[in-house]
């Protein structure tokens, strides 16, 4: 037996507790942490958070060419739920032109009226997007003509992005007129409401 250095840099004779791993590096003890791979903690995060945006797209594009209004998915810890416009609020129905002798409609504004500059206060969309009166289709709007509304009361709802937004008066007063239309694309900066300050 000698003493000169193994390649290891242990003695020739020494005894090895552990035989050497496939590749010659040593087993990794129990508890170790894993082995540098060039890969961050915020790299899985990126990967995990990227492959699940691909799966909604792709459970959007499914729920889209379905006839199905709603799609429900859980797996492990994670649950989505995603509906089509349709299930919340279904496209209104398609009417042939008005007859002059109805009754025009609560709140309903002719077309040359709506044409009209806006002559009181008015709370302004925020953003662009489709307008919605109501939470949900069949249920009572926000406001109503005549009726009172408060500083930071929800006066509607725009869907944006596939987010809706709820949209607070910034205005207290009496609502003179209603000027967007349920269902519609609103545009930044155009009038929703019109209020007269009490």
């Amino acid at each position: 037996m000698t003493d000169d250095p193994s390649p290891l840099g242990r003695p020739s004779g020494a005894h090895d507790p552990q035989p050497a791993a496939a590749g010659g590096l040593p087993p990794r003890p129990l508890g170790a942490a894993e082995p540098a791979t060039g890969l961050t903690e915020s790299d899985v995060e990126d990967d995990v958070d990227g492959s699940l945006l691909a799966l909604v797209d792709r459970l959007t594009g499914m729920l889209d060419r379905s006839d199905l209004s709603e799609l429900e998915v859980e797996s492990g810890g994670t649950s989505v739920v995603l509906r089509k416009r349709s299930a919340l609020y279904p496209a209104p129905a398609e009417a042939g032109p008005p007859e002059q002798s109805q009754p025009a409609s609560e709140g309903a504004v002719p077309p040359e009226v709506a044409a009209a500059a806006v002559s009181s206060p008015s709370v302004k969309a925020p953003l662009t997007g489709i307008f919605y009166a109501s939470p949900s289709p069949g249920s009572p709007p926000y406001v109503r003509v005549e009726g009172e509304v408060a500083v930071g009361q929800i006066i509607g709802l725009i869907e944006a992005m596939k987010l809706f937004n709820e949209i607070k008066s910034d205005l207290a007063g009496r609502v003179v007129r209603v000027v967007a239309e349920s269902g519609q694309l609103v545009k930044a900066k155009q009038p929703l409401i019109e209020v007269e300050p009490l």
